[in-house]
């Protein structure tokens, strides 16, 4: 509710405007000196409009004006006066009033000005809301979040985007860590070259290599013309390594070589190939807690990780969860999210973090006719301790085979999955990679 401040040492015309405004739904208080005034300005919150007398014993209303001007800038002021000339009313302009009103006015028209004043803050508001969006949209397109958390990220990445250091981007899957790759190349120097990704967990050793380095023709079976690699795609661009925990060691050393000497060679090649590109990684594992295990190269740990950005689990920013499921309904304004669903999402934790999050959306939003009430939130949650504990698998008293367990469990999770290799991955709880390496030492071919 607008807040506005009468100023009259006339008691009698603070209370007519106090009145007036008051019927119109304004929050409005009185001062019956400028002294006074200018006590209320200083212990209170900004008023957002203060109409106050020029002539006033002591503190008068360009006193008040000039105060109010230096301790709150966004509060209006309107001069209202009995002894008007043009000198004093182009002065009280010049000084920062926003109007003059001279005595005796109807308070119709007081509303009127009070109306105007309120519209245009209104309007400034929505300006810079809007450029605020703007800006977002155009730096950090799909990245939501005003917390603080999101706010340090966006700090971050606007401090290491005009440099070329690699940078290391660490957050729980589905925390929006290629999205966060993207701004900073889009923020950077390098945004009309290419930003070229790949997925370390996706594809198994000996295709991975050859997708980063290129080969020449004949280098191995089935390679019948020369192939760059990602390295040269990237020349003068970024590439985005993501799950780089789950890049071999044999890789590792090599992405190591690379990054030491700026060159690579194409399998099967006898000459270097000079690159320049900005590298920027990602994981979701801790890559210290492999160096300690041997899996990861601390070489190459610190190599990567020159500038490091943590994403923050949705679980630690729940607040922006409302701005969120706002992004995610664009394309569904004529729905809405009910009090009960909003407080079950504010609830839960989400495992899956922001993807979870437009997943439970995106379905509640084709299942809802226009409320998104807590029955169209269908939410998966993965099963506890004490449940799994419940299921846990019993070994028969004649034994089993557990490489005939785990090829029958493999064959039986493409078929679920339709034969798609990263939905059977997802539902064995191992990486793409993973799976096509077991598929290869059991013989299956699907």
């Amino acid at each position: 509710m607008p807040r506005i401040l009468a100023v009259d040492n006339e008691e009698r015309m603070c209370k007519l405007i106090k009145t007036a405004l008051e019927l119109e739904g304004y929050q409005v208080e009185s001062a019956f000196s400028g002294q006074a005034a200018l006590q209320m300005i200083e212990r209170s919150a900004p008023f957002d409009i203060i109409i106050t007398d020029l002539r006033m014993d002591q503190v008068d209303g360009m006193d008040v004006l000039e105060y109010s001007r230096r301790r709150c800038p966004q509060t209006e002021v309107i001069i209202i006066t009995a002894f008007a000339t043009q000198e004093t009313a182009l002065d009280a302009m010049k000084r920062g009033a926003n109007d003059y009103l001279i005595k005796p006015f109807k308070m119709d028209e007081l509303s009127l000005r009070v109306q105007r004043i309120l519209y245009q803050k209104e309007l400034e508001k929505e300006n810079i809301k809007l450029k605020a969006q703007r800006d977002s949209v155009e730096n950090f397109p799909g990245i939501i979040g005003k917390s603080v958390k999101m706010r340090e990220v966006f700090k971050k990445i606007k401090q290491v985007s005009q440099s070329s250091a690699a940078v290391h981007i660490r957050g729980e899957s589905g925390t929006g860590k290629e999205l966060v790759a993207r701004a900073i190349h889009r923020l950077s120097p390098r945004i009309q070259q290419p930003f070229v990704v790949i997925n370390c967990a996706a594809l198994p050793e000996t295709l991975l290599e050859s997708e980063l380095f290129g080969y020449e023709k004949g280098a191995f079976s089935g390679a019948e013309k020369r192939k760059p690699g990602l390295f040269e795609l990237a020349n003068l661009g970024t590439l985005f390594l993501d799950e780089v925990g789950d890049l071999p060691l044999g890789l590792q050393a090599k992405l190591l070589r690379v990054l030491q000497d700026n060159e690579v060679m194409h399998l099967g090649g006898r000459e270097a190939i000079k690159v320049d590109f900005r590298l920027i990684t990602a994981t979701h594992r801790s890559l210290e807690q492999m160096i300690e295990n041997g899996t990861f190269r601390s070489d190459l740990y610190y190599r990567i990780n020159i500038f490091p950005i943590e994403l923050p689990p949705l679980r630690h920013r729940k607040e922006d969860i409302p701005e969120l499921v706002e992004h995610f309904l664009k394309e569904n304004p004529q729905k809405v999210l009910s009090r009960p669903a909003r407080r079950k999402l504010m609830e839960y934790d989400f495992p899956g973090n922001v993807r979870e999050l437009e997943n439970i959306i995106t379905r509640a939003a084709i299942i809802a006719d226009t409320v998104i009430d807590e029955q169209a939130l269908i939410i998966n949650e993965l099963p506890n301790a004490s449940a799994a504990a419940e299921n846990e698998f019993s070994i028969p008293d004649e034994g089993l085979n557990l490489d005939e367990l785990e090829k029958r469990l493999i064959v039986n999770a493409i078929r679920k999955a339709a034969g798609n290799k990263t939905k059977a991955a997802e539902y064995l709880g191992i990486t793409r990679r993973r799976l096509y390496s077991m598929m290869e030492r059991f013989g299956i071919e699907l």
